[in-house]
């Protein structure tokens, strides 16, 4: 009889060898011209001339980090990233979008470190309004600091989607017929950083940052956006672009079905003591 790992591994490879592409890597941008390193006092680097590479580090002082030069109302946002090696236990990787505001929308990948020997914690999250609490939390199926993988976030009037190496983990969808706000009003810049959160990030706070371990660095490669440039109060997006219209055929859900049943860890929508009188609407 087959292991659940070699029944996993299977239906990995003929997710990513069989069915089309959800989020294709393009990788046309440049870290030099789309994005400004805008905190961390030189703990942030650009490493080539073409802008492809760069870096973010933490120490006890600081972390860093890097945003958008444009805003942008709907888009496809990508990058490869390879996080940082060996004891990251209460540092937070990002790569995220976000309005500015009290009210603000965002949506977000952030990597939750661990102690060495244990996984990392792929952490999403969906705020429109300056309200969240919409988390759905991965155990990733390959080791996240050995090589790059890419991580996409499709953004566009009709749902959010979440994608790691080309397999969608989750979508987001608008629900707003049925009360759920769904962000589609606000402009947002893409974000990446470094940082610590030793108070919360690994098993709740009971792991704490070993800064002996300092720097901790991150590193983001091939970053690229196609979205809807938001300028002058209004927004221009390319013709016919194809992540605008872009939805999960049945063999994208059936990706999201087999993420979600093998590698979620935590999942709102069936937190029964968080919301004793009923999960939020969205989820049924």
């Amino acid at each position: 009889m087959k292991s659940s790992c070699g029944t996993r591994f299977a239906f990995l490879v003929l997710f990513l060898f069989a069915v089309q592409s959800v989020c294709v890597y393009a990788g046309t941008g440049s870290f030099h011209k789309d994005v400004k390193i805008h905190w961390g006092d030189g703990r942030g680097k650009i490493h080539d001339n073409e802008g492809k590479l760069l870096s973010l580090s933490l120490d006890k002082s600081s972390g860093s980090g890097f945003q958008s030069n444009d805003e942008f109302l709907y888009g496809k946002a990508e990058v490869q990233m390879k996080l940082v090696p060996g004891n990251s236990a209460g540092t937070v990787t990002t790569f995220y979008l976000k309005s500015p505001g009290t009210t603000w929308d965002e949506i977000d990948f952030e990597f939750l470190g661990n102690i060495s020997g244990h996984p990392y914690t792929l952490h999403t999250n969906v705020y429109t309004k300056g309200s969240g609490d919409k988390e759905q939390q991965f155990h990733l199926w390959f080791d996240p600091t050995r090589e790059f993988h890419t991580y996409c976030i499709t953004w566009n009037p009709e749902r959010i989607i979440f994608t790691v190496d080309n397999v969608p983990i989750r979508e987001f969808k608008n629900s707003e017929s049925i009360g759920i706000p769904f962000p589609k009003i606000q402009p947002m810049r893409l974000y990446a950083s470094l940082w610590e959160a030793e108070h919360w990030a690994t098993r709740g706070g009971l792991e704490k940052t070993d800064w002996s371990k300092a720097p901790f660095t991150a590193f983001y490669r091939n970053y690229n956006v196609e979205g809807c440039v938001w300028a002058n109060g209004k927004s221009s997006c390319a013709a016919n672009s194809p992540w605008y219209t872009q939805k999960l055929d049945q063999r994208g859900m059936n990706r999201v079905k087999w993420a979600q049943r093998n590698y979620m860890v935590y999942n709102y929508c069936t937190d029964k003591k968080r919301f004793p009188k009923g999960v939020p609407a969205v989820c049924t």
